[in-house]
């Protein structure tokens, strides 16, 4: 069997484009009849998934294997970061917890990992025709380059043709991309096959007197133009703009935007209403009388939960569970909303709070990691969500925490919670929600507004791929899959 071609994005910065440009080549290669999959040799994020085999890896990844059709695999994400504190992660090399290290142990750490990394890699390009591999922030952080692992360094080890994107939308791509090239080493700049503005809004004739200049500078030709365009995929350098969100729907879903939430895409099949809106609430003063309140899971509970209390946001929702509001805790939501969290060992930074005693349960924290998937049919569901009664769900649980005997849901009136991610993207979850809702403050539901979030989410990777295809060379994309 021929090993798999390489094509690597690289970013002038975080939030260029990089991941969603990945899952739209995921997705033209396999339209085009190619066995494609993602690869991202060290990802840093606190949206993570759990595979069949129970194993961590970042959503970004599984988004882009989404699109190329294919089961995410943790051989696609084999180093993952997630933040704890503002100088501290959790390290998860093969989807299992390494262990926790300062930025400063993993950066003298992290060359130890390069055999993990090609062993992962060796294994997905003997089984497939293209790997579409993901850089992470900018390829110019100088300061970082030594043992390179997820730049550079890992197009050099794969031997890579590189695509540099630039954000245009931020303002100033020409100086992003000429200042990124300019900060590379020689060997590095003949890796750089061609750059791709992203983001534009316009008419692109007008750029093509600096495409020309850039050239002239560069001597390294542009692959396209990829116009701004609204396409619903979950993005996890997306929670700022769903952060600046505050405009008031019909139905308004009050999210508590705690400073290490985790899997924030969690509530993304809300926003599909056009009825509803999904706010994330960074105070008090912020969180008004919401149709229901969401409190996610996070990376810090115990720490999230001072944060809340610092904020007024624990009084706020605890007034607002009396008056009959609905409220939703998602792992280290639900957590939080029992009567007790501690944390022994410190898996999450040691230390015992008590919670806000909306459920009877107490959370110990334990050395080992809960990873699973799960399935079921809920029961036992009743209050304002009664018809969830039935409903299958699936979905997956990664925490550290325990909190005794626990179904799909657990309720108390008004109060729900839940250790399951993904709980709302399931067929009929997230309607029956918002039908509630609805009923509740007296107004109709919109039938037509159900829908198929599978078929939703294909439909949009079809209109991404269509978009980007229209807009990049894909003869010059071709010709670089040596």
């Amino acid at each position: 069997m021929s090993r798999a071609k390489p094509i690597m994005i690289q970013g002038t910065m975080s939030n260029a484009g990089k991941s969603l440009l990945c899952a739209a080549l995921c997705r033209i290669f396999r339209q085009d009849g190619y066995r494609v999959v993602p690869f991202k040799s060290q990802n840093m994020a606190l949206n993570s998934f759990i595979t069949e085999e129970g194993l961590e890896m970042g959503r970004a990844q599984v988004v882009q294997a989404e699109a190329a059709g294919v089961k995410p695999s943790v051989l696609m994400n084999p180093v993952l970061l997630k933040p704890t504190t503002d100088v501290g992660s959790q390290v998860i090399v093969n989807g299992e917890v390494r262990s926790n290290m300062s930025a400063v142990e993993y950066f003298k750490y992290k060359k130890q990992l390069i055999p993990e990394i090609m062993k992962a890699y060796d294994k997905l390009a003997s089984e497939n025709d293209i790997i579409v591999i993901e850089g992470a922030g900018s390829p110019a952080e100088i300061n970082l380059k030594d043992d390179d692992i997820v730049n550079m360094g890992l197009a050099k080890m794969v031997d890579a043709p590189v695509l540099l994107v630039g954000d245009i939308d931020r303002g100033g791509v020409f100086a992003q991309l000429y200042g990124t090239l300019a900060l590379l080493e020689p060997e590095e700049r003949t890796m750089v096959k061609a750059t791709v503005i992203n983001k534009f809004r316009g008419d692109v004739s007008i750029l093509a007197p600096g495409l020309d200049s850039l050239y002239n500078l560069v001597k390294i030709p542009c692959a396209g133009v990829i116009p701004y365009v609204n396409i619903d995929i979950d993005d996890e350098d997306s929670l700022s703009e769903r952060l600046s969100s505050k405009k008031r729907k019909e139905i308004d879903i009050a999210v508590i935007a705690l400073p290490r939430i985790s899997n924030f895409t969690d509530f993304s099949p809300f926003e599909r209403f056009s009825g509803v809106s999904l706010r994330y609430i960074r105070n008090a003063a912020e969180l008004g009388s919401p149709d229901m309140i969401i409190i996610p899971g996070t990376k810090s509970t115990i720490s999230d939960l001072k944060w809340m209390r610092q904020k007024g946001l624990e009084a706020e929702v605890l007034k607002a569970a009396s008056r009959g509001t609905p409220v939703f805790g998602i792992c280290g939501g639900l957590q939080m909303l029992g009567k007790s969290i501690s944390d022994p060992f410190g898996s999450e930074g040691g230390g015992e709070i008590s919670g806000l005693g909306l459920l009877d349960i107490e959370t110990v924290f334990g050395k080992d990691k809960t990873r699973t998937q799960v399935e079921g049919s809920f029961s036992g569901i009743s209050g304002i969500f009664a018809h969830l009664e039935g409903i299958k769900y699936r979905g997956y649980e990664i925490h550290m925490g325990q909190s005794g005997d626990k179904g799909a849901v657990l309720q108390n009136g008004n109060i729900y919670g839940s250790y399951i991610h993904g709980l709302f993207d399931e067929a009929g979850i997230a309607d029956e929600i918002v039908r509630a809702l609805y009923k509740k403050r007296n107004l109709v539901f919109d039938e037509n507004a159900v829908f198929d979030q599978h078929a939703y989410k294909e439909e949009q990777y079809d209109r991404l791929a269509g978009t980007v295809r229209s807009a990049l060379d894909m003869s010059l994309i071709y010709s670089l899959l040596k």
